[in-house]
């Protein structure tokens, strides 16, 4: 049976007031957000963008969510989880005061933020899905106990996962560290030895003890690597980089993850995707990165896989071309969806409603 897919044509270009008038219209009428029960304790996941960044989704369009969810008599409160890498999102407080300087604060959200501490162990939870790689996922709690829970996911391209939308923004975006770490593994990063410099920066950073230097250049023991990828966030000539066959292994790992986030809420979640300002690379990238396709709109569904399909497919019409396998030659970010169906997440077949 074919998932609902609503959709609305926007433009990031567009009036403020506009975009947030067609998104109260899609939210009604997609019904996207009816799952919610008074009293409920609702989590809108999202990215609140690194430092350096404006890819994210804006802080405003989060009102018409959020006032959607408080009509419902439900309590809405926005979240992430922290990340491996070395940044602004390392920590929840610094984490929280990134969100806030975003501009996503209660004044023009309507809704608090909540950044858990990842480095207290009550925090996570152990969530057994049985998978082919991943038997217990470990995820941020604030996620597992919520009654509910919205994705609110900016799709865009991803260097490793050929893309990101609500896929990963659940499975990778509700996973606790040592989540992260499960996910990310088996990338150890490799040395363009010709853009080292020989700083030792990531030397000084890699928890692990995996990377030293010969001849004033970078060596990485895999071995010992753990894949965090603090060495890529602090390398000041992009000399650290990922190695691409392992991707399609980190996709598994991602949908799976979902699996975890998506357990016992089967009913009770709700996705909507920001396919407008679509960026090469995703928000965790600490700089402006370049655009690779027109604006689409935004689109909602209760199915993680059909929504991330309509939006790859609206994205490639406009563009003429698969964007995402021009901007990532190495991915395939079909893999994550059809390994999603495959598990039970959702399905490939969609019907697009267009507003």
């Amino acid at each position: 049976m074919k998932s609902k897919v609503y959709f609305i044509p926007v433009s990031d270009s567009n009036d403020l007031q506009a975009v947030n008038q067609k998104l109260r219209r899609l939210i009604s009428e997609s019904k996207v957000l009816d799952f919610i029960h008074k009293n409920d304790r609702v989590a809108v996941k999202l990215h609140f963008g690194e430092e350096g960044n404006t890819g994210f989704v804006r802080p405003q369009y989060l009102r018409p969510v959020c006032d959607a969810i408080a009509r419902c008599g439900a309590n809405a409160f926005l979240s992430d989880a922290n990340t491996l890498y070395r940044g602004k999102r390392l920590n929840s407080s610094d984490h929280l005061k990134l969100a806030y300087e975003h501009g996503f604060t209660k004044a023009v959200t309507g809704a608090d933020v909540i950044i858990p501490d990842d480095t207290k162990k009550e925090n996570t939870a152990a969530i057994e899905i049985n998978q082919k790689f991943i038997k217990s996922a470990s995820l941020m709690r604030i996620f597992t106990d919520a009654d509910a829970i919205v994705a609110v996911s900016h799709f865009k391209g991803h260097i490793l996962t050929g893309f990101g939308g609500a896929l990963k923004n659940i499975g990778m975006g509700c996973a606790s560290r040592q989540g992260k770490l499960a996910q990310h593994c088996d990338v150890a990063p490799v040395v363009y030895t010709e853009k080292c410099i020989g700083c030792g920066e990531c030397q000084i950073v890699c928890p692990v003890k995996a990377i030293h230097l010969e001849n004033k250049k970078s060596v990485v023991d895999s071995s010992k690597c753990i894949g965090c990828a603090s060495c890529l966030a602090v390398c000041p000539t992009m000399a650290m980089f990922i190695d691409f066959g392992a991707g399609d292994k980190v996709q598994e790992k991602m949908v799976e993850y979902g699996l975890a986030v998506l357990k016992g809420k089967e009913n009770k979640s709700g996705f909507i995707n920001f396919a407008v300002k679509i960026n090469k690379e995703c928000d965790c990238w600490g700089m402006e990165n370049p655009r690779i396709a027109p604006d689409a709109g935004i689109l909602a569904s209760f199915d993680p896989v059909s929504i991330d399909k309509a939006s790859f497919d609206l994205v490639n019409k406009a563009g003429g071309r698969d964007i995402f396998k021009a901007a990532h030659p190495e991915q395939d970010g079909m893999k994550q969806l059809k390994y999603a169906q495959e598990i039970g997440l959702g399905s490939l077949d969609y019907d697009l409603i267009q507003l």
